[in-house]
């Protein structure tokens, strides 16, 4: 049975490029960059001034000049004054103004006395850049600021602003089916019988892609009846670019699923992975080359699968960069005896070196998503081992 880092690069193998598009800058956020930021003017593309108070010379000041004349007030967004010939002019500024042709440093207002149009400089040296962020000091026309790869947020959003990119090239969002399977399953504004369950699956997998930066999803209920399942999984596989299916994929008389994805022409690469929980995993292509995660049933399960493989698979082919892989280390002894690797859900903490700490959760089966609710992520205990000390380091995967 494969290893979970041998089913991940199956399935990253597998899993082709997504096209990109064009995106105004306004509608980017979360978007997966595809081409390089870079900045089309010097950052900053003046010198410009970093407090409010008077810019002057600095030879001035240090020649033993402290009376200075007020020529004017410039504030930001003005064209930039000169300063005139006579070493004791100055001109009174506003941070984010352009620093005054012939200065070259700021006294800030608090080190001054102002007496009509002259102010009194307290302190004796200010040198010459004071106050003043100098023009490319950032970056300089052409650097690359935002790489291909890059997941935009606010920070990256504003870069792209400064550099005058209205549109970016960003990678398609991919539209995802998340199916739920099972008789036993009811919606959550329907009555519950005592033999039911109600649907949790396919709210938690939606919430998390929705989360991870892949809104366009949408949520469908098969039941365990062979035809029902292989007539709508048919448009489901000819109309979605990704299909997460939740149970049906283990051994039971009415697991229809792998025997329905072979009719329809879904390709198995893999069915089973030496893991707990998920060890039912399936995954496989269809002829039109539609990813297809067939996600084990129970809630803990079909969760820990979408983070270690469905996650990282949505962003390899979204050309998103590789998030470093954390670790952390455990706060108290595990033992786990089958010969599996063990995904453990933990909460972190920090410990006295600022190290990361992981304490196991309370919940000890796959059937519940409450027992995950106040944990972080989980950590990816090796199948070599059946006893993990305290302080084990072991790799960690969030939630979030």
């Amino acid at each position: 049975m494969l290893t979970p880092a041998a089913a991940e690069q199956l399935i990253l193998a597998y899993l082709a490029p997504l096209p990109s598009e064009d995106c105004p800058l306004a509608e980017a956020h979360g978007r997966v960059l595809r081409g390089a930021v870079r900045a089309d003017r010097d950052l900053p593309p003046f010198d410009r001034v970093t407090m409010d108070g008077y810019a002057l010379r600095a030879a001035a000041l240090a020649a033993g000049t402290r009376s200075f004349r007020v020529e004017g007030l410039q504030a930001a967004g003005m064209i930039p004054q000169t300063l005139g010939p006579s070493v004791d002019a100055c001109v009174e500024i506003m941070t984010g103004a352009v620093l005054p042709v012939g200065a070259d440093c700021v006294v800030p207002y608090e080190e001054t006395t102002r007496s009509g149009a002259e102010i009194t400089v307290n302190a004796s040296i200010f040198p010459a850049g004071h106050s003043v962020h100098r023009r490319g000091s950032d970056h300089l026309a052409g650097d690359e600021i935002l790489r291909a790869g890059t997941r935009l947020g606010g920070r990256e959003i504003a870069v792209a602003a400064a550099c005058g990119c209205a549109s970016l090239t960003v990678t398609t969002r991919p539209k995802v089916a998340v199916v739920a399977t099972g008789d036993e399953l009811v919606d959550v504004n329907m009555p519950v019988a005592p033999h039911q369950i109600r649907r949790s699956n396919d709210y938690g997998l939606r919430a998390a892609l929705i989360a991870s930066g892949y809104p366009r999803v949408e949520r469908f209920h098969l039941r365990d009846l062979r035809h029902e399942i292989e007539h709508r999984l048919w448009h489901i596989l000819a109309e979605y670019d990704v299909v997460l299916l939740s149970g049906g994929v283990s051994k039971g008389k009415f697991d229809y699923l792998p025997a329905v994805l072979e009719t329809l022409g879904v390709k198995k690469i893999f069915h089973g992975v030496a893991q707990r929980p998920g060890k039912p995993m399936w995954f496989g292509m269809s002829a039109r080359r539609t990813p297809v995660f067939a996600l084990p049933g129970n809630p803990v399960s079909s969760y820990a699968c979408l983070h270690r493989y469905v996650l990282p698979a949505l962003d390899h082919a979204s050309g998103c960069a590789p998030r470093p892989l954390r670790t952390a280390a455990l706060t108290e002894p595990v033992s786990f005896k089958p010969a599996l690797a063990y995904f453990l859900p933990v909460t972190l903490s920090s410990g006295p070196r600022a190290e990361l700490l992981a304490r196991p959760g309370p919940g000890n089966t796959s059937g519940n998503f409450a027992g995950l609710v106040g944990t972080d992520g989980f950590v990816e205990l090796p199948a070599e081992q059946a006893e993990f000390p305290a302080g084990y380091v072991a790799p960690f995967r969030a939630w979030a």
